[in-house]
């Protein structure tokens, strides 16, 4: 049986974003990334001086990740950057990510999250939790009505980012995943 899947978003669990702007969460570490200099319509210009991403983030977490019995990928608005920018700082190896394509930031007129249908679409059957500050109950809904295997929509206040609870919650779900089917229908 292969491990279920995690898909892990950057801003919110891992970089806790929302916390008070003038004050680092303690054990974090700040990490600024350049912002692209491009203007709407793609030409560079020398005009356009953006100040750099600040983005914290806790060393901590790619070894708690890596602890944890799950296959890890990117589900973030971040997609490929993750690999260059967040997994060095937190010590993840290179993970695949889920190319969001067209609907990147699309909001869906049913109000489902536009990343939950790829997500579902990604897993293919496989069990997965997704750690994220942005779903909802009506996402909840679509997995429950277009997945056939469980799935763990674990919220994370972008206050606060991850924390051992959570790493509890998500050690939990894998466990229950990786429980023969007989065995979890008493046979």
């Amino acid at each position: 049986m292969s491990r279920p899947l995690l898909f892990l978003d950057v801003d919110g669990p891992l970089n806790p974003y929302a916390a008070k702007p003038h004050r680092r969460p303690a054990g974090y570490t700040t990490l600024r990334v350049p912002r692209d200099g491009q203007t709407p319509d793609g030409h560079r210009s020398a005009l356009v001086r953006r100040r750099p991403l600040r983005v914290w983030l806790h060393p901590r977490h790619g070894a708690e990740l890596l602890r944890l019995d799950y296959e890890l990928c990117w589900a973030t608005t971040w997609m490929a950057e993750a690999n260059r920018w967040i997994a060095p700082v937190i010590g993840l190896p290179e993970l695949p990510f889920v190319d969001f394509g067209d609907v990147l930031l699309q909001d869906r007129p049913d109000g489902v999250h536009w990343k939950t249908a790829p997500l579902v679409e990604y897993a293919n059957g496989r069990p997965f939790a997704w750690v994220d500050d942005e779903q909802g109950g009506l996402d909840q809904a679509y997995v429950t009505a277009h997945h056939r295997a469980p799935g763990l929509l674990h919220h994370v206040n972008p206050r606060i980012g991850l924390r051992d609870d959570d790493f509890r919650t998500l050690a939990e779900f894998a466990r229950a995943c990786t429980v023969p089917q007989r065995d979890r229908d008493g046979g």
